[in-house]
């Protein structure tokens, strides 16, 4: 038993002055409960090179950049109108009132009474050998307003129109008496609407169609050497008809455009009458004689082409 206290002093003894060598000796000894573990510093961002930067984004504006013929507008055309060529009219006549063209009309002795002829534009003398002026073709100019919408390169819309065109279209006659007769029409207004389509080249050409009904209110006169007759006009002077052509059209920055167009113009003119009345005649003038006359113009249609440029302001 003794020996067993010795070997437990010894031990004690051991333990008691185990950390006052260590601090003898300059050694530290951790507590383990005191270590803490140092928080992880957090992680550098890593360098970026010039050619990572990070894109820049343009937003577009889909009416003006990716969509340009999209939207409301209005504009005008300005440009030269050209008729088609009528060699061959003539003026029909229906003797006797009863409705039907195609009639002479003939003189005291039986003989045709315009034997002498007809021709395309405006007679220049009382007989038909000094001949006639050419029909006038002239300027045309127009005010417009529209709308389009664009799907990817199909542009699809509607346009109004209203304008005047400086053309004019006569018809003359002759008869044996010697005298003639000229029937002329021009353009007092037109209107029209017209649906178009087109497709776009590039990114601001488009290349368009166009069709649609027109309005047009005709300025109609008669003149004659023939002063022993009376005359009437008569018919209506406003004509439905048909528009249509095509072109093209360049976007100048966001708003603005210009362009070149080709349309073509149809119009019925099938209710102009000119009536010949007795007047101061006598009893054997052949109009006389046929109880009444009317005349009327071969070609019921007025029809011409244009060629004009345009300019719109894009909303």
């Amino acid at each position: 038993m003794r020996h067993t206290l010795l070997t437990g002093l010894a031990g004690l003894s051991f333990a008691l002055g185990a950390p006052a060598a260590a601090q003898d000796t300059g050694t530290a000894v951790a507590d383990p409960a005191a270590q803490t573990t140092p928080a992880p510093a957090p992680d550098e961002p890593a360098p970026m090179m010039d050619d990572q930067a990070p894109a820049t984004t343009t937003v577009q504006d889909p009416a003006t950049d990716e969509f340009p013929f999209s939207g409301v507008y209005v504009g005008g055309s300005f440009g030269y109108d050209v008729q088609q060529n009528d060699v061959g009219s003539r003026i029909l006549f229906d003797a006797g009132l009863n409705g039907g063209f195609g009639d002479f009309v003939r003189t005291g002795a039986g003989a045709d009474a315009f034997s002498t002829g007809f021709c395309n534009g405006a007679a220049r003398g009382a007989t038909s050998a000094p001949g006639c002026a050419n029909d006038r073709d002239g300027i045309g100019y127009y005010g417009r307003v529209g709308a389009d919408y664009q799907v990817s390169k199909i542009v699809v819309g509607v346009m109004g129109e209203f304008g005047k065109s400086k053309i004019s279209d006569s018809i003359s006659a002759f008869s044996t008496t010697p005298a003639n007769y000229v029937m002329t029409r021009e353009v007092e207004w037109e209107a029209s609407i017209r649906g178009r389509a087109g497709f776009v080249a590039g990114r601001s050409t488009l290349f368009y169609g166009a069709f649609g009904p027109g309005y047009i209110n005709l300025d109609r006169s008669f003149r004659s050497t023939n002063t022993a007759n009376s005359f009437e006009q008569r018919g209506k002077r406003r004509q439905f008809g048909i528009t249509g052509g095509g072109g093209v059209e360049q976007m100048i920055g966001n708003n603005f455009s210009i362009g070149m167009e080709y349309m073509f113009h149809q119009y019925d003119d099938d209710r102009a009458r000119v009536r010949v009345g007795t007047g101061t005649a006598p009893a054997t003038n052949p109009f006389v004689l046929a109880r009444g006359v009317d005349f009327r113009r071969s070609d019921e249609k007025f029809r011409w082409h244009s060629i004009r440029g345009t300019a719109a302001f894009r909303f």
